[in-house]
Formats: structure tokens, sequence, C-alpha cells
């Protein structure tokens, strides 16, 4: 993992949330040399910069505000950093609220992981990896469908449209 972090700039989607946030903590330690959060909550945002300007000062990070869902915006942020690597934790991840929101679920998991993976192959990033879910095997409801729609979206790119960039699905 050292290799793939150490020296390198490294963009986070969702990095406020319960698992970009712990991905950000787990990169900080591998030396960057800047790690991006983009997060589209302004508080969770606030919060992760702060704790990892405490816990890690030498890390250089840049916080941004951004949807997913955003185009213009995510492009914008990709082509001005040049991250070497992005990983896309950006979700919607509770079944219940996903459940009785199922459009804005589908939106920001399926669109917004289309946008994203969209931005990385427009402009050559060379690792990108989408975190996904166990709930997306089989799924049984929205979110785990939305996420299972944005994996095979995924591995349709790496094979069709981009065949030199590393796409990785983790669950």
């Amino acid at each position: 993992l050292s290799k793939n972090i150490k020296s390198k700039v490294v963009l986070v989607t969702g990095a406020g949330g319960s698992i970009g946030s712990e991905l950000c903590r787990q990169i900080a330690r591998f030396e960057p040399q800047e790690l991006i959060l983009f997060e589209s909550g302004e508080y969770n945002l606030y919060a992760i910069d702060r704790e990892l300007g405490r816990t890690f000062p030498e890390v250089h990070r840049q916080a941004v505000l951004g949807d997913v869902r955003d185009p213009a915006r995510v492009s914008h942020v990709i082509h001005s950093s040049r991250p070497d690597m992005v990983l896309h934790a950006a979700a919607y991840k509770h079944v219940p609220l996903v459940e009785g929101n199922p459009t804005e679920g589908i939106l920001n998991n399926l669109s917004g992981t289309r946008t994203v993976a969209r931005a990385c192959v427009t402009h050559g990033v060379p690792r990108f990896v989408m975190v996904s879910t166990d709930k997306a095997v089989n799924p049984v409801n929205v979110m785990g469908a939305s996420k299972r729609l944005a994996e095979i979206y995924c591995q349709s790119l790496a094979v069709i449209q981009c065949p030199f960039m590393n796409i990785l699905t983790y669950r």
C-alpha cells in the first residue's frame, strides 16, 4: 500500500463519512504528497480536516467542498489537483434512508460514481478505487442495487473505455 500512496497525490470522495474519514486517517500514515478531502457535508469536512491537521500536521491536505453528482465541480477538482489515485467512498449507505428516498440513493450512488469515474478517465487518473458494499451481492434493496450498478459501470468502463486505468472495486 505504501508504494501507491507515499509521495503521491490521493483524492478521497466522501472524506467526511465513516468509511471515507477512516481511509483518510489510514492514507495520512503513508505520507502522501497531498491528501485531497472531497466532501459535500461542510461540518464533516471541517471535522476530518481538523482532526488530520492535529494528528498528521506534516501531511499537506486540501479540504474541498463538492458533490459527486456535480460533473463540473468533480472535473475541476480532478483536473486541478492531478491525483495519482482516487478513492471513491462517497455514497448513501443507510438502507432504510435509501429505501425511503430511492431517487436520491440512485443519483448519489450510481450517478455520483459515474461522474467521478468519467472525470478520472477524462483527466488520466492512473488508479480509481470504488468502495462498495456486501449489500451489492445479490441486492435485495435499492441501496445494494445502486451500488451493484455502480460496480458494473466501473467494471465495464475499465474494459471498454479505459483498459490502461487500474479500476478496483472493494466491498
